[in-house]
């Protein structure tokens, strides 16, 4: 069983930053699709970022320029660098992994969840 446990989520004024960390233990493929989600008040869970079996990433466009996702050597560990943080960037964000190498658009296509770690933008 893939266990994904998330960190680094808190509080933070717009224009800040915030790093989250997302640990994987289990069994993990060497290549496979590696994603961030977030899901703010009464809307629907949005991928946010994603890194393919390639270590190619994809944004959604409300984040290009801002945040940045990454993956340690060992590929055991990724991250959400977010920076110039906005209110409508407040949510639960979590991390999400799939034995596919190649990443899938929406939450139904992944099989493996974190607990989410929470992110509040003040303005």
């Amino acid at each position: 069983q893939v266990h994904l446990v998330e960190s680094g989520g808190g509080s933070v004024q717009s224009g800040g930053s915030l790093r989250l960390s997302c640990v994987s233990s289990g069994p993990m493929y060497s290549r496979q699709c590696m994603a961030w989600f977030r899901q703010g008040a009464g809307l629907e869970r949005e991928r946010v970022a994603a890194r393919d079996g390639d270590g190619d990433t994809t944004y959604t466009d409300s984040v290009k320029g801002r945040f940045t996702m990454s993956q340690d050597a060992g590929k055991t560990t990724v991250y959400l660098q977010m920076n110039n943080l906005k209110s409508e960037d407040t949510g639960v964000y979590f991390c999400a992994a799939d034995s596919r190498w190649w990443c899938l658009p929406g939450p139904e296509d992944f099989a493996y969840w974190g607990q989410g770690t929470m992110v509040t933008v003040s303005s």
